[in-house]
């Protein structure tokens, strides 16, 4: 289903896109609350990225869980922390930065891609 590579998971664009809209996966925007804000893939769950590891148990194993942040670094992370612990977790390649530029839909209607903010 995914490609490996470099120690960690990924799932392409398209992959991602047929898992979520299938319902066969989970989704979850790893992101700052205003990067949230701005715009996200419909139906994902909002978890930051400081906030995941004490989420964990409300993520449901028996389903695979794909992460997704701006561009995918922060995601990455998440990805393959979790498949170290057991789920099967994925990273969506590109992030939300390369949905949007595939003309992937984001909500809400004026949506846009956060920059990240000066110094961080």
């Amino acid at each position: 289903m995914a490609a490996e590579s470099a120690g960690e998971t990924e799932v392409s664009l398209e992959q991602g896109a047929e898992l979520w809209s299938s319902g066969h996966a989970q989704l979850i925007d790893v992101r700052r609350d205003y990067e949230w804000d701005a715009g996200r893939i419909d139906g994902a769950r909002h978890v930051e990225m400081n906030d995941i590891a004490g989420a964990a148990e409300t993520i449901e194993r028996d389903r695979p869980v794909i992460f997704y942040c701006r561009s995918g670094n922060r995601s990455s992370l998440a990805a393959a922390a979790f498949r170290e612990a057991g789920w099967e977790a994925y990273n969506l390649a590109g992030g939300l930065r390369a949905w949007a530029e595939k003309g992937l839909p984001i909500v809400p209607q004026d949506a846009k891609v956060a920059d990240p903010l000066p110094g961080s």
